[in-house]
């Protein structure tokens, strides 16, 4: 009985040896960066948003660059002529300079605001899809890293232009999304990444009110 029992047991592990190895798993090892705020500016969703927030914003932009305008203008004003007005005329001009700036402000932090949401929102619309995008890429070409090197601090210091595919997923992106015609101006590989959607500027406010001098 126990030497049934051994040479049943020899013959088990002589039949483990015999069998093949599973196949070790292969990871992927492949790294790749890419600028994607570049890339959302360069598909044709991004060109459109950009002229969209330029449409919708534009006349307010401009509203506020002819006021500031204007402000400087009494500003220039109250400074020549400040040593031959009337103490009234003084206090009222400067009164009227602050209440322009206040309002100024107020007016250009709003339209700021404004800005920023409606670019973050076309910016999360067109980012959600083109990380689809990007997922399915990285599976397809076996990468195991894709690096952002949008961010201004961003830890890469030095990449190999072959492994940038910031182009290669704009036009993935496009051919989906956008009809699969390129955008106009698409960013270059490596191009230094713009701060976001193009917008409207809105003009700088003056850093403070003019006092009546004394």
């Amino acid at each position: 009985m126990t030497k049934t029992v051994r040479n049943l047991g020899f013959a088990a592990l002589a039949a483990a040896l015999a069998a093949p190895s599973a196949p070790a798993q292969t990871l992927p090892t492949k790294i790749a960066i890419i600028n994607i705020q570049g890339a959302i500016l360069a598909t044709r969703d991004g060109e459109k948003a950009r002229n969209d927030i330029q449409a919708k914003f534009s006349a307010r932009a401009k509203d506020l660059e002819s006021r500031l305008a204007e402000i400087n203008k009494r500003k220039d004003q109250f400074n020549k002529g400040a040593n031959t007005m009337s103490a009234e005329a003084r206090e009222k001009l400067s009164r009227d300079i602050d209440e322009m700036q206040k309002k100024y402000q107020w007016d250009s932090e709003d339209l700021q605001s404004d800005l920023d949401q409606e670019q973050g929102k076309y910016v999360n619309e067109i980012g959600q899809r083109m990380v689809q995008e990007i997922d399915a890429f990285a599976k397809d070409g076996g990468y195991a890293v894709v690096l952002d090197v949008s961010g201004q601090q961003n830890p890469v210091l030095w990449a190999a232009t072959g492994i940038d595919i910031t182009q290669e997923i704009v036009k993935r992106y496009d051919a989906k999304h956008g009809g699969g015609v390129p955008a106009s101006g698409a960013a270059a590989p490596g191009a230094a990444p713009s701060s976001g959607i193009t917008k409207p500027i809105v003009p700088a406010a003056p850093k403070r009110p003019v006092s009546t001098p004394k």
